[in-house]
């Protein structure tokens, strides 16, 4: 089943959010990217993502949405509000994941297909969804390109810590 998120879901969605940063840098950087990834999850960034999460929640009520199996949230989708559509002018799937013993048992296509709804209720400049794929993450590659999504421009990323000599 797939509802939306609710507050006593904090828990295990800081759990699968935590599968789903680990799970960035596994095989798709070297050793250094999944120890940024991996010292980041602290105390802090837990309140300030499910804080993050309720301003979100405040402005759509299903930009958060959970898939639940046996009275458990095993993944979830998250779809930013279109308050900030202007971001890449269209939805913005922020982060879909599963947990790896439920994968391959359609989670993902229900939660894939509650983003999508979610984005086509929403007031958009371009009617499109988008999100940001590693192009070294096959796994994930297949599965949007399996449906439907296409290649479209290619995101770069700067460290704010290196140098300021640009």
């Amino acid at each position: 089943m797939i509802r939306p998120y609710r507050q006593e879901d904090a828990d295990a969605l800081w759990e699968l959010k935590q599968g789903f940063e680990l799970g960035l840098a596994e095989g798709t950087g070297d050793d250094a990217k999944a120890t940024r990834y991996a010292d980041k999850l602290d105390d802090q960034y837990r309140h300030s993502y499910l804080d993050w999460v309720d301003r979100c929640r405040t402005d759509e009520s299903r930009a958060i949405q959970v898939a639940e199996r046996r009275d458990s949230v095993v993944g979830y989708v998250f779809v930013l509000p279109d308050t900030m559509a202007h971001i890449w002018d269209g939805a913005v799937l922020n982060e879909l994941y599963v947990a790896p013993a439920i994968r391959g048992t359609g989670v993902g296509v229900e939660l894939l297909e509650a983003a999508v709804r979610t984005a086509r209720a929403q007031d958009l400049p371009l009617d499109r969804i988008l999100l940001d794929v590693d192009r070294a993450n096959d796994r994930a590659r297949t599965f949007y390109d399996h449906h439907g999504f296409e290649h479209w421009g290619e995101m770069l990323a700067r460290d704010l810590s290196a140098p300021e000599d640009i």
